[in-house]
């Protein structure tokens, strides 16, 4: 997927952002990452990038 964002980007298109979720973590446990980065970041802090939950 990183090959992809880089050629989308190339051509001036743009993303939100993309959160990859933890297989290893409940449903509960990954809505609880997406919850705390949403209020713990800017508005535009992801676009145009892949991030991997949970956050370091």
């Amino acid at each position: 997927m990183p090959g992809y964002l880089a050629d989308h980007i190339a051509v001036k298109r743009y993303i939100p952002g993309i959160c990859i979720l933890n297989p290893n973590l409940s449903i509960g446990e990954n809505i609880e990452e997406l919850i705390i980065a949403a209020l713990a970041s800017e508005e535009d802090e992801y676009q145009d990038r892949i991030v991997y939950l949970p956050l370091p």
